[in-house]
């Protein structure tokens, strides 16, 4: 019996994923978003092979081609020591990824698990919890990155955790009100009348409902990040140069405006579709999962 069983539930299995990659593929939204983030992944990923000047992603000048205008051989023109924008705009998107990833790989997490003890043990725990919470929900995100970033020398490492100190928060307060609705169901109570410890109870009963929120939420998240990342570089105060980062070639090209506008127009276009990427792909996964938890 078990041996039908198990061609049976994995026969469901792949009958789920047929449905929900159909239900995803007829999502145009979702498509596109998809299709944006691949391709930025990918060009991410293999900056060093497509892109045809990567010697300029340093300390390198060529005054001789300063503010050339869009062309085959520059396809998104040089800035104002002759480099070329093209290359660095690659490699600006692979350090915007990167900031990403890092920051909600570590704030993912941290707000999970803080909102799951919040939500089902509730007393103090739940008032600790939630109340710290509260208060840093209270800062607006981009200015605790901008006093930490002032506070600490700008780099990569600073940016990043100036832009994780707070992050965390919005994940806790989405795990907390789900746990809280999922606390009072009957397998829960089942499951603790079988014994069931906490630990089981939290990630395998509770977390699992909980993935598709987490899913929606961090992709949504991925373009807020890039953009708040963007605007500290913008200021001065993330990512310094000669390190290629789109905030910062925006801050630069602005000085050049409107005569050489795409040193700062095609960077600021490439943030643009970074964000736009992730939030249509959020969109896509969050109607996806509507469909299924409504059926």
């Amino acid at each position: 019996m078990s041996d039908v069983s198990l061609p049976q539930a994995e026969n469901r299995r792949l009958s789920n994923s047929y449905q929900n990659w159909y239900r995803f593929s007829r999502n145009p939204t979702a498509v596109i978003g998809a299709a944006i983030v691949i391709i930025c992944v990918l060009a991410a990923i293999f900056a060093p092979l497509i892109t045809p000047y990567p010697e300029h992603v340093g300390a390198m000048v060529n005054f001789r081609a300063r503010h050339l205008p869009p062309s085959f051989e520059y396809w998104f023109g040089t800035d104002n020591v002759g480099r070329d924008i093209f290359t660095r705009v690659v490699y600006g998107m692979r350090i915007s990824l990167l900031l990403a990833f890092v920051v909600l790989g570590t704030a993912v997490p941290i707000g999970t698990i803080l909102g799951l003890l919040a939500g089902y043990f509730g007393g103090w725990v739940e008032v600790v919890i939630m109340r710290v919470t509260d208060i840093a929900l209270a800062i607006p995100p981009l200015v605790m990155a901008l006093a930490v970033a002032a506070v600490l020398s700008p780099d990569l490492v600073n940016s990043l955790l100036a832009i994780a100190a707070l992050w965390w928060t919005w994940h806790t307060r989405l795990i907390y009100s789900i746990t809280k609705q999922i606390r009072s169901q009957e397998f829960i109570e089942a499951a603790e009348t079988l014994g069931a410890s906490k630990f089981h109870i939290l990630f395998r009963e509770i977390l699992p409902n909980c993935v598709s929120a987490i899913a929606v939420k961090t992709s949504l998240d991925c373009g807020f990040v890039i953009l708040v990342g963007a605007s500290l570089s913008f200021l001065g105060l993330g990512i310094q140069p000669p390190t290629p980062d789109l905030g910062t070639m925006v801050a630069s090209g602005a000085s050049f405006l409107p005569d050489f506008w795409w040193e700062s127009v095609l960077p600021g276009l490439a943030i643009l579709f970074l964000a736009l990427g992730f939030n249509l792909l959020g969109d896509g996964l969050r109607d996806l999962f509507d469909v299924q938890e409504v059926r």
